[in-house]
């Protein structure tokens, strides 16, 4: 079959054909009906993965249709489309048990320690199936694991209750833009931020509020007491996002454009205002089950930039560096 694999460290993909998987003890074979492109598939390729194995086919986030079901899988049948968490957990250790996945120490990641998702066909352990319901498109199954339901997740750490208001940075991008319908889905008032006046007009239909520029933490305080901000960009926006924050708010850094910068934070402010800083970047089965009936639902929609094949996976990439799309980038073998 054809995948993307990544030949070495800092080496780059190439589009290869390799063997068609089988599955294992407690593994599935899955038809790959879309994956898709992620900013973190370029840190990868730049080296910020220690964990990487090589070579190791690229992407992490899929929905697909089993065609072949291994030894000791009980509850999945050819058929069944389902999605993968982001890692395979090994589900019996203690956190695992109380259903927090993302601490097992166990764990193995897609297109880290095991094969990802940029291939005809792939390998998936049955710790990390989750079965999508019946009616959601395979563009709102796809964006589960790594953007709404990890977006859920990081909005439940932050304990949002409705009514609350969240300021969402880099609001057109492929996360920020669900992001935005998370929250409004939770029952947040929500506003928007992007650098771009053209992109706010589509943003509109999706917040509360629109800001434009890449000062934004005034404006936002003249809006509303802000109490969280979902931070999908890093460094370039952290100073503001901050800023914006009203006493006792939180923000759950999502971005991190720039891995090699650092910021220097006042840890004054951050006392006196009682903020809250949250790292996060994954989702458990809980979160990602809740995201799928949001968007079962239709109270999360996919917005899509574009699609590819694999061999236009150099493409994929362009398009997802340029700042002009609105969305994600998917792939269909």
């Amino acid at each position: 079959m054809k995948a993307v694999v990544v030949t070495g460290k800092k080496e780059g993909y190439k589009i290869r054909d390799i063997e068609d998987p089988r599955p294992g003890k407690g593994e599935v074979v899955i038809r790959v009906d879309r994956a898709a492109l992620c900013y973190r598939d370029l840190l990868q390729l730049e080296g910020y993965y220690p964990r990487m194995k090589y070579p190791v086919v690229l992407g992490h986030e899929v929905v697909g249709t089993i065609e072949e079901v291994g030894e000791d899988v009980e509850g999945f049948n050819e058929g069944d489309k389902v999605i993968s968490m982001l890692y395979a957990p090994d589900g019996t250790c203690s956190y695992c048990k109380v259903g927090e996945e993302a601490y097992c120490h166990a764990r193995l990641g897609y297109s880290e320690e095991l094969n990802g998702f940029f291939a005809e066909k792939a390998l998936i352990k049955v710790t990390s199936l989750i079965k999508v319901p019946k009616g959601t498109s395979d563009e709102g199954a796809v964006l589960v694991p790594c953007v709404t339901g990890m977006l859920y997740r990081g909005l439940m750490r932050a304990k949002l209750r409705e009514g609350e208001t969240v300021l969402v940075t880099g609001a057109s991008g492929g996360v920020g833009i669900h992001a935005l319908q998370v929250a409004k889905a939770l029952g947040a008032k929500v506003i928007a931020v992007t650098t771009s006046e053209e992109k706010s007009k589509t943003l509109s239909s999706f917040a509360d509020h629109v800001i434009v520029g890449r000062k934004f933490a005034d404006e936002a305080k003249k809006l509303d007491d802000v109490n969280v901000v979902i931070d999908t960009v890093g460094t370039p926006t952290f100073d503001e996002a901050l800023k914006s924050l009203w006493m006792g708010g939180r923000i759950v850094q999502i971005g991190n454009v720039n891995p090699a910068e650092g910021y220097n934070l006042k840890l004054g402010y951050m006392i006196l205002k009682d903020i809250e800083i949250i790292g996060h970047a994954s989702a458990t089965r809980k979160d990602d089950e809740a995201a799928l009936k949001l968007t079962a639902e239709g109270k999360i929609k996919p917005v899509i930039a574009g699609t590819v094949s694999i061999d236009e996976i150099d493409k994929g990439y362009e398009m997802l560096k340029d700042k002009n799309k609105i969305g994600k980038i998917l792939l269909k073998p």
